[in-house]
């Protein structure tokens, strides 16, 4: 078990910056509290320190292992300081500016528990803001402020989100700050944004030799840049949108399963479903869909009952549905030929739109 877990799980903030024999001290004035999930009880050993990286070896398999033992990478933004004079001069940027990428990073963890939220490889997000030693902390608000817009324009509830600010900072941090939103499970990290002062390219340019100073092309000031960084748990943040997105809600005595995606997140934004299999029905359902697949990612279904495939499209969170029925034929109503019926998914509202103004009236609704 990791013991930063367990005594969150009492409300005991601790992480892995504190020092061993504090972590320890902790533990055990809080023993009494704490039982182990998996059996109930609380005969646990000393806590010891764990390597959170993933131990392999490289091309030599015959001398010592241990000692020329190499680690997957436990984060991705150490490439970025790596590269970092390639690309000022290669980009001729001129600060501030950032980089930043994505990619698989890996941690050896103890226990790989809660779905997709703790994993030993997962896909990292992180950006690298480099910036001038004395906007370090104005840029910082600034990003604070843009991350957490970020998860509100993905559709996530704000009442979902909370701040949590870090009393145990590494040595050279300034301030540091998650973006937290309420699992099943409680309040968890989604992001971490962090104000790192020169440490990073310091150390790298100790350790190469190279110097990684700034020189300021107006002023002439020479500096190494300051570095605010934000770094995304992508698995983490699917999560929390799916998360946020299901409902389930009785309808005639049925429970409707229905992901409120945002518009913009929705996997398919148009479900087009002729009424029947019927080759007159499915001849022109399937010439709507192809003229709409040039404006939207489209799904054509025609199996099962229209009821079974309105469920289907509402739990993969497709925001509105086209029917094609036998009076868009002008086999009921004349009125209604060349008509189809556009159901939208939250509200179950149906509306009756022409095929000429099927296109313009989706894109007005899913811009």
């Amino acid at each position: 078990m990791r013991v930063d877990h367990l005594l969150e799980e009492i409300d005991i903030l601790a992480d892995e910056k504190m020092g061993e024999e504090a972590i320890n001290a902790l533990f055990a004035e809080n023993i009494k509290k704490i039982v182990c999930p998996k059996c109930g009880k609380n005969d646990f050993t000393s806590v010891k320190k764990f390597n959170l990286l993933v131990k392999s070896n490289l091309g030599n398999f015959t001398g010592d292992l241990d000692k020329e033992a190499v680690y997957l990478r436990g984060e991705t933004c150490q490439g970025i300081y790596v590269n970092f004079e390639n690309v000022l001069h290669s980009s001729r940027k001129r600060l501030p500016f950032g980089i930043a990428q994505i990619g698989k990073a890996f941690r050896n963890e103890i226990t790989a528990r809660q779905f997709v939220f703790r994993t030993r490889e997962f896909e990292q997000m992180e950006m690298q803001y480099f910036v001038h030693p004395d906007l370090e902390m104005i840029e910082y608000e600034k990003l604070r402020a843009a991350r957490w817009q970020y998860y509100l324009d993905l559709g996530i509830k704000e009442e979902n989100l909370q701040w949590h600010k870090h009393e145990n900072l590494v040595f050279y941090a300034k301030e540091a700050y998650d973006i937290e939103y309420n699992f099943p499970f409680g309040f968890k990290e989604l992001e971490g944004i962090h104000a790192r002062g020169n440490y990073d390219l310091t150390q790298h340019s100790t350790f190469s030799g190279q110097t990684l100073d700034y020189t300021d092309p107006i002023s002439g000031e020479k500096f190494i840049p300051h570095i605010i960084e934000s770094s995304v748990g992508v698995g983490r943040t699917m999560l929390a949108v799916l998360t946020d997105a299901y409902s389930e809600e009785e309808v005639d005595g049925e429970t409707r399963v229905v992901l409120r995606l945002p518009y913009q997140l929705a996997p398919y934004r148009v479900a087009v479903l002729p009424l029947s299999k019927k080759e007159n029905l499915s001849f022109v359902a399937q010439n709507i869909a192809q003229n709409l697949r040039g404006s939207f990612m489209v799904d054509y279904d025609e199996t099962q009952s229209i009821g079974k495939r309105y469920r289907r499209q509402d739990e993969i969170g497709t925001p509105f549905c086209v029917t094609v029925d036998f009076d868009t034929l002008g086999e009921g109503e004349a009125a209604l030929k060349d008509t189809v019926t556009v159901r939208e998914r939250d509200s179950m509202k149906q509306e009756r739109i022409a095929i000429a103004d099927l296109e313009e009236y989706l894109s007005e609704r899913l811009k």
